[in-house]
């Protein structure tokens, strides 16, 4: 059976791995994309410790309420039409206000006040006000009576993941320049720092921080690995072998004949493949676990199956159809598979499709 095993103790774990690196923030557990894969209720169940959540849309935002979840919602997103803004007063929703057309929505409307958060584009060029702008966008809300009073501030970090890049210390100058009157205000609350801000720039650490990819068992950073920052795998993708062949020298594997034998081999076939989220373009020489030995991966990823080279596993024990494979998690970082896929873990995690049975263990 091909299923994804959610460890929450390990999620609950990554999140005290958060606090725990900066001790005097609050965090917004970051549980957007139906929590990075993961299951965002059930995931959001297990967070306890949470001080709020942030998914990116509104309809992410209901289900957690739907749910019975009461803590704050950071609508990451913001809404975008009138009848959006009223659901965000309807369920008790925070919304992120990044654009000039939310705020002419805010001016229009007649719903109850609401909680918002100013997002400034301090270098991401992606949501955000402009630096500029910021000093009447802050007059503007200050004047409109649908937004409660003291309302916090926040930018996105671009280049935090590589703690080579000044990036990172360029966009807090220009985030703080830009809010530096409105800060004087001492009921105003700041977010900036991501899961690589929280663990890699302590000078982004603020009022409130918002892990995101951390909380799953994965490194933030570039050419880093979960390990080294006491981060534990949340997902672990397994299947099973169902058949065992022995192939001869010369034999092409798979789609295309990409892989030839170079000797003869005994080669596993394991129930994944891309219909089941296992990455298309994952090259030969991905590695799997097998008995807990290192296997590789032969040819092309099909959409119900790949093909593996057991000559490893077999120095070891002989291997057996039905036996357990590891594609990512516990034992086998998901980042190496997705450094062999040319792609990075978070598409892996979000793309584990719907055939896939989910367990959780806590």
């Amino acid at each position: 059976m091909t299923k994804a095993v959610i460890n929450l103790s390990a999620v609950r774990h990554n999140l005290l791995v958060a606090k725990q690196a900066a001790s005097e923030s609050k965090c917004i557990a970051i549980i957007k994309a139906d929590a990075y894969g993961h299951g965002m209720l059930q995931i959001a169940q297990a967070l306890t410790l949470a001080d709020a959540f942030g998914v990116a849309r509104i309809d992410e935002a209901i289900a957690l309420r739907d749910a019975g979840i009461t803590l704050p919602i950071l609508l990451l997103e913001g809404f975008s039409t009138a009848e959006e803004l009223e659901l965000v007063s309807q369920y008790h929703l925070d919304s992120v206000v990044h654009h000039e057309n939310q705020l002419y929505l805010l001016e229009q409307s007649k719903v109850d006040a609401i909680s918002i958060v100013l997002k400034i584009d301090s270098g991401m060029h992606r949501l955000g006000f402009n630096p500029d702008s910021v000093k009447e966008v802050i007059q503007r809300l200050q004047q409109c009576d649908r937004i409660k009073a003291g309302f916090n501030v926040m930018t996105h970090l671009a280049n935090a993941d590589d703690k080579q890049d000044d990036k990172t210390l360029k966009q807090l100058d220009v985030f703080y320049h830009s809010v530096e009157d409105y800060l004087k205000n001492k009921d105003v609350e700041i977010s900036i720092a991501n899961s690589a801000g929280i663990l890699g720039w302590p000078q982004s650490h603020a009022g409130w921080n918002r892990p995101g990819i951390m909380l799953y068992g994965v490194s933030p950073f570039l050419h880093s690995r979960a390990t080294e920052h006491d981060l534990q795998p949340v997902m672990t993708l397994s299947s099973n072998l169902i058949a065992v062949k022995k192939l001869k020298r010369g034999d092409a594997i798979g789609y295309g004949g990409s892989y030839v034998c170079d000797e003869d081999k005994t080669v596993g076939i394991v129930a994944i493949g891309y219909g089941d989220g296992y990455p298309r373009h994952a090259k030969t020489g991905t590695p799997v676990l097998i008995n807990g030995q290192r296997c590789a991966l032969l040819g092309r990823v099909s959409m119900d199956m790949i093909c593996v080279d057991l000559s490893e596993a077999d120095k070891h024990a002989t291997t057996k159809v039905n036996d357990a494979v590891i594609l990512w998690g516990q034992g086998l970082p998901v980042e190496e598979v997705a450094q062999s896929a040319g792609t990075i873990a978070y598409e892996l995690l979000c793309g584990v499709t719907r055939r896939v049975k989910f367990v959780y263990n806590d």
